[in-house]
């Protein structure tokens, strides 16, 4: 059963959970769609930025919008594709249906599915899908991950983000993005390891104990981290922006565009990470 949202109200813990619950159904159905696209060929063209867009994206940002419409009419759906013009509410949905869309075209199976219902500034549920890995993350009042099987999310179990290992900590870097900036951040903590991993997915392994920090000064919209970030932050880690404080989501004049942050699982290190003021020129 879905739950019912009034455009300005803020859901309850309860009601925070099974919004998440739905969006991962949501979002794991999207990623049917991509593996579609990806095993069968998909045409792809660069964007006015520069970054590539697919028929794959645009096939997945049409189904999800239109199941978050039929779920909760009257909500606004800010989602990668089509957010130009859209603006917030005080409730509203971020969306990106293809997290990863190099990743995707290159065949590196860690694209993702990034689906948050914000109230105010900040994420209250969310769902992150990597179809390819089979996972989905879910988190509304609590964080919980679980297989995808068939097309749809198994059986949930809660997660949890790990203290900082006594043998040194592990950074998840980009294998696409990583800038002087980055590692200039990181020189600050007691990195051991560096794994490499694509998109949002960061999130989803900070979340679970299978990384500790994933640092990035580099462009990117709030549709890449909303949901990641919620995710991570349920689970006891932490997301924070150069002023030490959690990302605002909803920036409309600023074409919903992030700054630089850095994404923690154990956030007792938060203080020890200085981030840029502003993105690096380029």
């Amino acid at each position: 059963m879905t739950t019912t949202l009034a455009p300005g109200s803020v859901p309850n813990p309860a009601e925070r959970d099974a919004i998440a619950l739905r969006l991962a159904e949501i979002a794991t159905a999207a990623g049917v769609i991509l593996r579609r696209f990806e095993l069968g060929g998909c045409r792809h063209h660069l964007k006015a930025d520069g970054s590539p867009t697919s028929q794959a994206d645009l096939a997945a940002e049409e189904q999800i919008v239109a199941a978050l419409a039929r779920d909760w009419p009257g909500i606004p759906v800010i989602a990668e594709e089509t957010a130009a013009e859209a603006a917030p509410a005080a409730l509203f949905f971020l969306v990106d249906p293809l997290d990863g869309t190099k990743d995707f075209l290159k065949g590196t199976g860690e694209y993702t599915v990034n689906i948050a219902l914000v109230a105010g500034a900040r994420p209250v549920a969310a769902a992150l899908a990597a179809p390819v890995l089979a996972r989905v993350w879910a988190a509304g009042a609590d964080a919980r991950e679980a297989p995808i099987v068939e097309g749809r999310p198994g059986p949930f179990g809660a997660v949890r983000a790990r203290p900082a290992p006594a043998d040194g900590m592990t950074a998840l870097v980009s294998r696409s993005h990583g800038e002087a900036a980055d590692e200039a951040c990181l020189a600050g903590l007691p990195v051991a390891r560096r794994r490499g991993a694509s998109s949002a997915l960061k999130f989803g392994l900070l979340a679970c104990g299978e990384g500790d920090v994933y640092v990035r000064c580099g462009p990117t919209m709030e549709w890449d981290t909303a949901a990641g970030d919620h995710i991570l932050t349920q689970a006891g880690g932490c997301l924070i922006g150069p002023d030490g404080a959690p990302l605002a989501y909803g920036r409309h004049p600023d074409q919903y565009r992030n700054g630089p942050f850095a994404a923690l699982g154990d956030p007792s290190f938060a203080g020890r990470i200085v981030l840029p003021a502003s993105r690096p020129a380029k």
